[in-house]
């Protein structure tokens, strides 16, 4: 996907402008902090805990979870996507909560063939309840180095981040009769699965199984708990709001205008009757 000059050098300006915006330093440790839950010997840790991969053959994929839950914070994780022929693999990264009534917050990867753009998937889910899709390509390629993808999750709004700058805000819309994620702690979730029935252009380009095995690498993981409150406020300083600052909301609205593909709050063919209510808010 083509970038024009102002867009190129916009980011250029929000690479340079962001390097204060990052929290923390600390990298967590795999080891300490997640399980490897399927796919046998396929998920891997190495590095002393400092890098973990996920793996997908015909066989099985692979994922992991966090030992802890997480009820409001920030997460920050490090991905680099699987490389060339992606098509009909899906590497998910969210945050869940447990049940029918679940929470949850997402991430989705979209595998393509080489040389077409990932597809960038991300819902929220309340009381077991999603369909809330927007779906972007990324100013980058995702699988030649590592970016930052981030979740900013606070009673009023959920901010999804690449590298920083802010792709999404889902707003508390509970005065408008809309359940927001905010009383079920959620775990961190992440897997690498075939998903061909659906994944590129609707199932219609299948995975490669020739290419396999598939593999996506983690690192750099951060998590700022809400439960420390003291260090969430600090850490946030640039988030305490409960809206963006005025150089947010022009990142925001510059990758909402040149990359999102689809917003489910202007798909008037799902919705003839009328938008949901969150989508006025």
């Amino acid at each position: 996907m083509g970038i024009s000059g102002n867009g190129a050098c916009l980011v250029l300006l929000v690479g340079l402008a962001l390097s204060s915006f990052i929290v923390g330093s600390y990298a967590g440790n795999f080891y300490e902090d997640f399980d490897l839950t399927w796919g046998g010997n396929r998920p891997k840790i190495f590095k002393g805990g400092q890098l973990l991969s996920l793996s997908l053959d015909k066989v099985s994929g692979s994922g992991f979870q966090s030992k802890k839950e997480y009820l409001f914070g920030r997460i920050d994780m490090q991905l680099k996507l699987v490389a060339g022929n992606s098509a009909g693999t899906v590497t998910a990264y969210y945050l869940s909560s447990q049940g029918p009534t679940h929470d949850e917050i997402d991430f989705e990867f979209l595998g393509n063939v080489s040389g077409d753009p990932y597809v960038l998937h991300t819902n929220v889910f309340t009381q077991g309840k999603g369909n809330r899709e927007q779906q972007f390509y990324l100013w980058f390629d995702p699988s030649k180095n590592f970016h930052t993808y981030s979740i900013i999750w606070k009673p009023q709004h959920i901010i999804f981040l690449v590298d920083n700058t802010p792709i999404r805000v889902f707003k508390n819309a509970e005065s408008l009769g809309v359940p927001f994620p905010k009383n079920q702690p959620m775990r961190i979730y992440s897997s690498l699965w075939n998903a061909d029935d659906w994944a590129t252009r609707g199932g219609l380009v299948k995975t490669d199984w020739s290419k396999a095995p598939f593999t996506a690498y983690y690192r750099n993981f951060n998590v700022v708990d809400a439960k420390s409150s003291k260090s969430f406020s600090d850490s946030l300083a640039s988030w305490q709001t409960n809206a963006l600052d005025a150089p947010s909301r022009r990142r925001l609205r510059w990758v909402q205008k040149y990359f999102m593909i689809y917003n489910y709050c202007s798909d008037f063919k799902r919705f003839p009757q009328g938008f949901p209510a969150e989508c006025r808010n």
